[in-house]
């Protein structure tokens, strides 16, 4: 039995679909019990907990082989990231508590760096908090989602365009699909081993923006371009899709460090895996969604 949170996103969702395909027992954690449902019906024990109560996480973490571990994502964080403190420190309680043989968590490309991480400091403190714990812990520094590529359907396919903040256009980064990254957290939890490991997960190659506009290109048949988003205008770009002024800095900050390489791969001591899934599968799916 394997306890998986965040069974409702992406991610934690792939990992605990990787185990059922393979006959594993999952334990799927939900905060709101009307999402229960799904994966009920899919095998799994349902328990319930949310991400501030340490004995009910204690109670959905004992008796199993392992836990796969995610702190929800929040994109417009206060000062200090006080809300990944507060729920690593009930995660730390409760594994503390629960005592699992071992954790798999979700971790970011760039989370071994001390700082100009922006939104990614949240799995750095991760990595510090619960690397600590007397736990085999495996951290997956995974690289840009796939899926955030995503976005961008509306104005590649009106436009023509792919506004682009990852810059310059023809540099290359690390991206991954969430279903690769959920194989190899399945194929962790089925592993031992002693102390704490770190694993770099990317997909079968990297992509630039214009590498990115291209697949679009093909999928739509027609022509995408990519285009430089101005520094300068990052900022009134995120208020007006909804983030408040004051908490723009993180992500700003979390891009930044992304095109000046800052954030990377190839970090000394760590494991790598490459994943199958190419950008143009991932993308196709939106589109015929759409």
């Amino acid at each position: 039995m394997f306890a998986i949170m965040g069974v409702t996103g992406q991610v934690g969702g792939a990992t605990a679909g990787a185990l059922l395909a393979t006959g594993q027992k999952v334990r799927a954690i939900v905060r709101n019990p009307e999402k229960a449902a799904e994966w009920k019906q899919r095998g799994a024990e349902i328990a319930i907990a949310d991400y501030d109560d340490s004995a009910a996480l204690a109670a959905a973490f004992q008796g199993v082989a392992g836990v796969f571990i995610m702190i929800p994502p929040n994109f417009t964080p206060a000062p200090g990231f006080p809300e990944a403190q507060k729920n690593l420190a009930t995660l730390q309680t409760a594994l503390l508590q629960a005592k699992p043989p071992k954790i798999v968590c979700l971790s970011s490309i760039g989370s071994e760096q001390p700082k100009d991480l922006g939104l990614i400091t949240a799995t750095h403190l991760q990595e510090q908090i619960l690397g600590a714990l007397p736990i085999p812990s495996a951290f997956l520094r995974a690289g840009w989602f796939m899926e955030n590529n995503a976005w961008d359907l509306a104005s590649a396919s009106e436009q023509g365009k792919l506004f682009s903040y990852l810059q310059p256009l023809d540099r290359e980064i690390p991206m991954v699909a969430t279903e690769d990254i959920g194989r190899t957290a399945a194929k962790l939890l089925q592993e031992s081993w002693n102390g704490n490991r770190y694993i770099e997960v990317a997909g079968p190659r990297n992509y630039s923006p214009n590498r990115i506009a291209a697949t679009f290109t093909e999928i739509l048949g027609k022509t995408v371009e990519a285009v430089v988003v101005p520094r300068a205008d990052w900022q009134k770009n995120f208020v007006a899709q909804g983030m408040p002024a004051d908490r723009t800095a993180p992500r700003m900050e979390m891009v930044d460090s992304f095109n000046s390489g800052w954030i990377h791969f190839d970090v000394a001591g760590t494991e790598h895996v490459k994943g199958t899934v190419e950008l143009k599968q991932v993308l196709q799916k939106f589109v015929q969604a759409n």
